[in-house]
């Protein structure tokens, strides 16, 4: 509290500052009115103004400045979302929803101010049915917590998109990662959503308590949600699809002597039928970076790293029609591994990719950004983005989940070189257009955020937009979910 200041005046006139400091702010005078309500429903100790607190919820882990909100809160339950969102509604305070951060195109940032939804608090397994093969969670519990949790039950969890991120989160950004070649996206495994909308409304997507393995009963809300970003609600509960761990697991790494050749086998594997479970690509300039790092001895030349799931007999096949297929292409050095602590030394060079690379340059910020394309296309786009890396004198090494034609590009960048971050700009730009040139996406699974929603435009075209916008404006007339996320409508 400011000295000889009440609670509330002094509230108003941090807020005012912080409002004129950032220059974007929701309204403090609005704010404030809502402040005894978010305490009602939340407590006191539920209801964040420190500028550490609003700070660490407007960043998450891409190259995107911080852009704080002017308040955070901590609710419980459902209800209490609810209740938040109507008291937003009520005062027309943009809603941010926050899982743990881990997003890559500044989902996060309060663009215009207002109220972050940090849902850390609301962190239970709910309904586990292992006979169904399904489980439903709350938004702070993360895909790690999940698979711990399963570990007696003969269960997990694939979808692994590196970082330990909430799988309501997942959710929301239609997250992927090493197995979806085999077991699919978010998209593909996500039964039902709780989701509340920008008024406060509780939906569920697919039915209360509803989790058949497939339906055809109306339209496809869940998917709707799935991807969305927060822009349309907040997601406080999903229900997922669960897989049986598999009996017997080999992973191995080939090297190969163009990128050409490594692709063609991924392509070959996946056309014989091979239910592979990872197949993973690493280019020479970030192999080089993963010897240096992990103090590997790998061969610098493109190489994949492949692993299969299954009983000991399947296995058995899926690694002799890989190796033929392999062989056939020129691929050298296999290396097999079947016991867990060999695999996760094998392994080791794809884990530490992210702070291999970041390791090239000490000081400098590492930035992720991601395509897909056709498989037919993967060769040609990797070698012109190499090209194209060169002639921009940036430091990119590349690593993708060429199952699916999605490969990542991990810039490493020097935040205070304002020449080398429009250099940045643009080869991300660049990126993005080769891939839609090719019948691709601007993103594989990163999602738009900020920074490709002028990309999105260019990719689905003026109706698609439209079609978009107008979900968009059914959903949230108001524009307060996230707002200037995903679509480019509310931008200021």
């Amino acid at each position: 509290m400011l000295l000889g200041l009440s609670g509330s005046t002094a509230s108003r006139l941090l807020l005012l500052r912080r409002s004129l400091t950032s220059g974007v702010s929701a309204s403090a005078a609005a704010v404030d009115r809502a402040l005894s309500a978010f305490r009602f429903i939340c407590g006191d100790e539920g209801v964040s103004l420190g500028e550490a607190v609003r700070e660490q919820h407007g960043r998450d882990e891409s190259v995107h400045r911080c852009r704080p909100p002017d308040v955070v809160v901590f609710p419980r339950c459902v209800e209490e979302v609810s209740a938040l969102a109507k008291t937003c509604y009520k005062h027309n305070l943009p809603i941010i929803p926050f899982g743990t951060g881990t997003g890559l195109e500044g989902g996060v940032g309060a663009l215009r101010g207002g109220v972050c939804f940090s849902l850390r608090n609301m962190d239970q397994i709910l309904d586990l049915h292992p006979e169904d093969f399904d489980v439903t969670v709350e938004p702070a519990v993360t895909r790690k917590t999940l698979n711990s949790y399963l570990r007696d039950t003969g269960l997990w969890f694939p979808v692994d998109p590196g970082a330990d991120a909430s799988l309501c989160g997942m959710a929301a950004t239609s997250a992927s990662g090493t197995n979806a070649v085999r077991y699919g996206t978010m998209r593909e495994n996500v039964i039902n959503l709780e989701v509340v909308l920008a008024d406060g409304t509780i939906v569920h997507t697919a039915g209360k308590g509803r989790r058949p393995r497939k339906t055809s009963a109306g339209y496809n809300l869940t998917n709707l949600f799935v991807g969305s970003e927060g822009t349309l609600g907040i997601i406080t509960k999903t229900t997922l699809r669960l897989y049986g761990i598999p009996e017997a697991t080999v992973s191995a790494v080939c090297s190969f002597s163009s990128v050409q050749a490594a692709v063609d086998s991924t392509v070959q594997i996946l056309q014989a039928g091979v239910p592979i479970a990872r197949i993973e690509f690493l280019d020479d300039v970030m192999m080089d970076a993963c010897n240096r790092f992990s103090s590997l001895s790998y061969p610098v030349v493109p190489t994949l790293f492949l692993e299969f799931h299954g009983s000991e007999r399947s296995l058995e096949e899926q690694v002799n029609i890989t190796e033929e297929i392999t062989q056939s292409n020129e691929g050298s050095d296999f290396q097999w591994a079947r016991d867990a602590e060999t695999r996760s030394r094998l392994w080791r060079a794809r884990h530490d990719a992210w702070y291999a690379a970041q390791a090239l340059r000490p000081g400098c910020k590492a930035y992720s950004t991601d395509v897909c394309v056709p498989l037919s296309r993967l060769p040609q786009i990797i070698v012109e983005t190499k090209e194209d890396l060169m002639e921009s004198r940036l430091t990119g090494p590349i690593a993708g989940h060429v199952g699916d034609g999605n490969f990542h590009c991990l810039m490493v960048v020097d935040p205070s070189d304002p020449d080398e971050l429009h250099r940045v700009h643009l080869f991300t730009e660049r990126l993005a257009r080769r891939a839609l040139a090719m019948d691709g996406t601007c993103t594989g699974e990163h999602g738009v955020g900020l920074g490709k929603r002028r990309l999105l435009c260019e990719e689905l075209g003026p109706s698609g937009i439209q079609a978009m916008q107008k979900l968009k404006n059914a959903l949230d007339p108001k524009n307060l979910m996230n707002p200037g996320k995903v679509l480019l409508q509310g931008e200021r």
